[in-house]
């Protein structure tokens, strides 16, 4: 990651931490479920750094940001990010989230549009009766801390990716994956997962066709974690959204499509 600067900014009894890189138009990044603002595929990153001011964000109890152990919501989560765009001095920023980022940028945009510029929503689903669920296999095996850093590594990839693309990925980047998957408490993973279960409960699906901020859904066709007929479901809701689907893309599909993916959003924000 280019020249990124690491801080945090106090929210109530958390302190939320935030990466800053790039030149350009501001751009808020958040990332999906047990992820920090580390794990981003780096070619995607510096190719989003290229045109646009990145903050990145680490939700609470996780990557550089800490908070009591008390449960959360996704409601919550955006909360906190408004209050980094508030300490940043920002009016108005874009919202990139992949995965349950993209729970928090939905929520963003219903609580704070005055200050959501563009939405873009990677691998994501509008929550409640309205999403399209993976299988309880998939979930399962999401949530599961067991086994070695590696096998966990080996296990996370094979649910992010195609099954050829999750083996290179693993001989390339296995014990990156792995270090990560070692640092993470299953605490916060506990209360993470039962974030996204509220999510799914209730979501905003019903609320969707009022989001006036222009909007980019892009998703991966091979899907099995949010599967793919989310993004359909979204750009149906939400008011003029665009809808891209990479093929044989899986749900990390922006590490298979960096330079693609990085395109297209930049010139979606370069939009007047």
């Amino acid at each position: 990651m280019p020249n990124a600067s690491l801080a945090r900014i106090q929210v109530e009894s958390a302190q939320i931490g935030y990466r800053r890189t790039g030149k350009g138009r501001p751009l808020l990044v958040l990332n999906g479920f047990a992820a920090t603002s580390a794990d981003w595929d780096p070619l995607f990153i510096d190719r989003l750094a290229s045109s646009n001011e990145l903050t990145l964000l680490d939700h609470r109890g996780i990557g550089d940001s800490t908070d009591e152990g008390k449960p959360f919501d996704i409601a919550q989560l955006a909360d906190d990010a408004a209050h980094v765009i508030e300490a940043l001095g920002f009016d108005r920023i874009s919202v990139l989230g992949w995965s349950m980022g993209g729970f928090i940028a939905q929520t963003l945009a219903m609580q704070r549009p005055d200050r959501v510029d563009k939405l873009i929503l990677l691998s994501t689903d509008p929550g409640g009766a309205y999403a399209d669920l993976t299988s309880t296999a998939v979930w399962s095996q999401l949530i599961d801390m067991s086994g070695t850093p590696h096998e966990q590594a080996r296990r996370l990839l094979s649910l992010l990716l195609p099954s050829d693309a999750a083996e290179s990925f693993y001989r390339e980047f296995g014990d990156v994956v792995a270090a990560a998957r070692a640092r993470l408490s299953p605490e916060l993973i506990e209360r993470q997962g039962a974030a996204m279960d509220a999510w799914h409960q209730n979501g905003i699906g019903n609320r969707l066709r009022e989001i006036r901020a222009p909007v980019l859904v892009a998703t991966g066709s091979e899907d099995v974690v949010i599967p793919a007929s989310n993004g359909l479901k979204l750009v149906n809701a939400i008011p003029g959204a665009w809808l891209a689907q990479f093929p044989k893309g899986g749900h990390a599909f922006m590490a298979q499509y960096p330079r693609p993916l990085a395109n297209l959003i930049n010139g979606f924000l370069a939009l007047e």
